[in-house]
């Protein structure tokens, strides 16, 4: 159990007040740590002044900004939750989060002026650019809780949803901390480091990875509204970048820009990957480029660190996602949850202290999500080698048995994506009479690139068993993809279901 927190700001304020702690890149507006707690202070003031209390939630809807870090730590100081909104929904889907947090306060920036107005329910909305800009100004900082309870919330990130509803992940306090120490001893995290933050925040990685984090040592985030390649590669160009984390859409991103391989890569100490699987072949080409793309895993609900690859192994390693790091226990268990050799496949187990107490609101949820000696089922199939390193055989629920023989649909398309036609893939099953299922894959091609399925039938073949070769391949321009870049496979007709209509899948459309 870990002890109460210091106000964690707070602390950092003192101890390295003329620190540059944020930086907007678009505006070139700063805070050192002194002035972010400070402007944190009021904030909490300001919400205070609303009538927010302790266990109240503050719901946030805005692209990566400044205010999202005040918020965040002035409800930390009132022991309020803060609730960051997925800026990607429509005001429906929103509607629905907003009715299960039920937030007292909801700001939120210009960008989304036009959604807020179209929700059908919730408080009165904040503007950040004017209400809230307004009101920092004035308001007179408080000290309020000196510690925070390890244990309570501090914020809610709902899940992404790549098989269904979303659900409130409660983030403790103790679960950032733990988090800290989980990357921060693997990337050998300085108080002199420079990060980019362009991820999501409301997702774990924009908030995790590798931001609180840096904050919490007292290095400078630099803050992009979103993704942006160009902004990026001038930053690395400018050696102004320490560590990077990225999803794999985004380091696929960055090799198809003109000046990625000719920039100084070497400066960057750490480079990290995760929210989805890293394809052997895109591992392949960074590390023609000399760079050591560590792969890992994690989950909104393991805070989220579990795994990472270290630098030393991840070209011999490529496929791995490492050891589990500092404070996160890992089991890989069978159906009646013994644990399974060294070289087996099961169902991958966590626990530790930067893992979830649970779903907010979601008693059911909750207790699905663990075994009854506390283990979190992550979901995920995974083995360990006589080494100790794992890897990730994918989702349980997407595995088939095809022949009486199980296929792991992310082999499948780790084989499919080093072909020299192919973006990105997803496998499903779908049944067959005399097989029971077989594999049907979706298939984004690069652009001017055609190949039949008699040509990817082959290459599957020379690398496969075939009877995990897919039976029938769809062309498709795009795929729903969650904020962290995975493919929302319940959209392309997981599980044998009839595929939605190309408007349903948020930009996927299928070309035969």
């Amino acid at each position: 159990m870990i002890a109460d927190l210091p106000d964690l700001i707070a602390k950092r304020a003192e101890l390295t007040p003329e620190n540059v702690a944020l930086e907007e890149v678009a505006t070139g507006r700063r805070l050192t740590y002194a002035e972010l707690d400070d402007r944190a202070a009021r904030a909490a003031a300001l919400m205070a002044g609303r009538g927010v209390g302790a266990g109240d939630r503050v719901a946030i809807l805005c692209r990566n900004r400044i205010e999202f870090f005040e918020l965040l730590f002035g409800c930390a100081k009132l022991g309020a939750i803060l609730v960051p909104l997925n800026w990607r929904m429509p005001p429906a889907e929103l509607d629905g989060l907003i009715a299960d947090a039920e937030p007292v306060l909801l700001f939120y920036g210009a960008s989304d002026a036009a959604v807020i107005a179209r929700l059908a329910a919730g408080p009165a909305p904040v503007s950040l650019d004017e209400d809230y800009a307004a009101g920092i100004a004035t308001a007179v900082p408080s000290r309020y809780r000196p510690r925070w309870p390890a244990d309570s919330t501090w914020y809610l990130l709902y899940t992404s949803g790549t098989t269904g509803r979303p659900k409130g992940v409660i983030y403790a306090y103790r679960m950032a901390l733990a988090n800290y120490v989980n990357i921060g001893s693997t990337i050998e995290l300085r108080s002199t480091d420079t990060v980019a933050a362009f991820l999501p925040l409301f997702h774990t990685a924009g908030i995790n990875l590798h931001a609180l984090p840096v904050l919490i040592a007292g290095g400078t985030v630099l803050l992009l509204e979103s993704f942006d390649a160009e902004t990026l590669v001038g930053l690395i160009e400018a050696g102004r970048l320490d560590t990077f984390f990225a999803v794999p859409t985004v380091y696929q991103a960055l090799l198809d820009h003109p000046r990625f391989a000719g920039a100084p890569l070497d400066a960057v100490r750490h480079w990290g990957c995760g929210g989805a699987p890293l394809s052997d072949c895109l591992a392949g080409r960074y590390r023609a480029l000399g760079v050591r793309v560590c792969n890992g895993m994690g989950m909104t609900e393991t805070g989220p660190t579990a795994f990472l690859v270290d630098p030393a192994d991840a070209w011999d390693r490529i496929g791995s996602v490492g050891k589990p790091r500092l404070l996160c226990s890992v089991r890989i268990v069978d159906r009646d949850g013994r644990d399974v050799a060294d070289g087996e496949v099961g169902d991958l187990l966590f626990a530790g202290p930067g893992v979830t107490p649970g779903y907010w609101r979601n008693e059911e949820a909750t207790r699905a999500a663990f075994t009854a000696d506390g283990w979190l089922r992550s979901g995920d199939l995974a083995r360990r080698d006589a080494d100790g390193f794992h890897y990730i055989a994918g989702r349980r629920k997407e595995m088939f048995i095809s022949g009486g023989e199980n296929v792991y649909p992310v082999e499948v398309e780790n084989v499919l994506s080093a072909h020299p036609a192919v973006v990105d893939v997803a496998v499903l099953s779908e049944p067959d009479a005399k097989w029971g299922e077989v594999g049907h894959a979706f298939v984004q091609l690069a652009s001017g690139a055609r190949p039949d399925d008699a040509e990817l039938v082959a290459f599957c073949r020379q690398r496969l068993a075939a009877y995990k070769v897919p039976r029938r391949f769809d062309f498709v321009d795009d795929f729903p993809r969650t904020s962290a870049g995975k493919i929302q496979k319940h959209l392309l007709g997981f599980g044998g279901e009839e595929r939605r209509p190309a408007s349903a899948g948020k930009g996927f459309a299928a070309r035969n």
